[in-house]
């Protein structure tokens, strides 16, 4: 049996903790100037606490903490392994930029231990969920191999430390900042009276994305203090000649507000659940109701009817499209239909 502590006990990390345990691993952690709310997740879980001496005795040490604290979390046990001299496995998997990945590993550097960089995609595993996948980087295959054996989806990357920090804040760059970038709009519209109309316009034309906000916005909310950071993490990440800098600080400050909100009475929260709950269906504007044979636009209680643009736009492209091939090419020459403008691309 193999022993492995799992450093905060968080939503993610009690439930990783409690999903090694269920495959037969010994799982421990530290709570030391932790809540009671956390030890009770910690028992629950039936994860056992142990102090620092006890902590680095672990085979592997993972440390799933908010971004803000994943130097304090290096720091406390780099010092332990010194103290012991202890030769465990640590592995960083918070949502921290490869800069701030070197900056955890440096504690470690006159100790035994062996760093790897990790990330976390994914919710936390329940009961017949297999749970998030783990990306490592550094030397990790070895590692990798033992939380698969304990029923995590652990996957090493051929690359050294700051792979898979870079990853995950790629990813989170484009999956957290487009749930920013929607709270953000969805609360503008609301505040210039637009809330309706574009609730309409995008069920119409951008259903997948009114489907992921209808579940990730209200999925926000409660780790939004946490995503602050994280985006901070992700703007220092993209480094401070990339433009696109600013955008992530600029969500830090989205997601801030989600937070304080959360705190007070909860007004923005209320209004973008609204919104999301009340998406209407179909189309009532004036260019769909007379497409489908409703002449009388001034008529109460219009029924939504599924958009006519679709049909109407292709056979409108499709009317351009052969006239422009009649005005560009002669008839006795339609081989020549099929060359692109494109260099070295040809088309048959």
């Amino acid at each position: 049996m193999r022993r492995i502590a799992v450093i905060g006990m968080g939503a993610m990390g009690s439930a990783v903790a409690k999903a090694l345990l269920s495959s037969g691993a010994e799982i421990v952690t530290y709570l030391e100037g932790r809540s009671s709310e956390t030890r009770e997740r910690a028992a629950a879980a039936g994860i056992r606490e142990v102090d620092r001496p006890a902590l680095v005795e672990a085979e592997i040490i993972l440390s799933i903490v908010p971004p803000s604290q994943a130097m304090e979390v290096a720091d406390l046990v780099a010092t332990a392994m010194r103290a012991s001299q202890s030769s465990a496995i640590f592995v960083d998997c918070n949502a921290i930029s490869p800069q701030t990945m070197r900056s955890v590993a440096q504690p470690f550097d006159n100790t035994d231990a062996k760093v790897l960089d990790g990330c976390i995609i994914g919710g936390p595993p329940t009961v017949g969920n297999p749970g998030p996948r783990f990306y490592l980087s550094g030397d990790a295959k070895e590692t990798v191999a033992v939380l698969v054996e304990y029923g995590l989806d652990a996957r090493a990357l051929d690359s050294d430390i700051g792979a898979a920090s870079a990853l995950k804040m790629c990813y989170a760059g484009i999956n957290k900042g487009l749930i920013g970038l929607g709270t953000s709009m969805l609360l503008a519209a609301a505040k210039n009276g637009a809330e309706e109309a574009l609730m309409a316009e995008l069920c119409e034309s951008q259903s997948r994305l009114v489907a992921k906000f209808a579940e990730g916005i209200p999925d926000m909310y409660p780790k939004a203090y946490r995503w602050v950071a994280e985006m901070d993490e992700i703007a220092a990440f993209l480094g401070a000649d990339d433009p696109a800098a600013d955008i992530f600080f600029g969500m830090a400050g989205v997601f801030q507000r989600l937070a304080t909100d959360r705190t007070g009475n909860s007004a923005i929260a209320t209004t973008l659940s609204e919104m999301l709950a009340e998406r209407p269906q179909g189309s009532v504007n004036r260019y769909d109701a007379l497409s489908n044979g409703n002449f009388d636009e001034g008529s109460e209680g219009l029924e939504p009817v599924p958009s006519a643009r679709g049909s109407q736009d292709k056979v409108e492209l499709e009317a351009e499209l052969e006239e422009g091939l009649e005005d560009s090419f002669p008839a006795s020459d339609p081989i020549s239909a099929t060359v692109t403008s494109i260099p070295g691309s040809t088309r048959t």
